[in-house]
């Protein structure tokens, strides 16, 4: 692996925090890992749906010891400029919002979401599973 940032979308923490398919490829790449707080919000939200207690949640992620990054105008930007790429591929604002930050730090964004691949934007894409 590269000293390359890489930049975890939901559907990739959630595949580590429920050691689905890919858990292992996302763990790997922990030491390098930023978040968007759209995509942890997002995070928390889902466990929540699956019957995990707020607070329980917020501590999971918080044992992943990742990076998390605060939308400010300039990745706001990169991610409203995404939109007419991404929306037939039917990405969400934390799909964008994931994207937008690898963009902004020269990262890979990390999913499992086999759309994001098609994509024609200027962003590296890997697959977890």
């Amino acid at each position: 692996m590269t000293d390359r940032l890489y930049v975890l979308d939901a559907s990739a923490l959630l595949s580590l925090l429920f050691q689905e398919p890919g858990a292992d490829h996302v763990e790997a790449r922990l030491p390098r890992a930023l978040v968007s707080a759209v995509n942890y919000h997002e995070v928390l939200a889902k466990l929540i749906d699956r019957g995990v207690k707020p607070n329980e949640a917020s501590s999971m992620l918080a044992e992943l010891d990742v990076d998390i990054i605060a939308v400010d105008r300039e990745q706001a930007n990169i991610g409203g400029a995404f939109h007419a790429a991404t929306r037939s591929a039917g990405l969400s604002l934390g799909d964008r919002s994931c994207l937008a930050l690898a963009q902004l730090h020269d990262g890979v964004a990390v999913t499992t979401n086999q759309a994001w691949t098609t994509l024609d934007i200027p962003v590296q894409v890997e697959l977890a599973r």
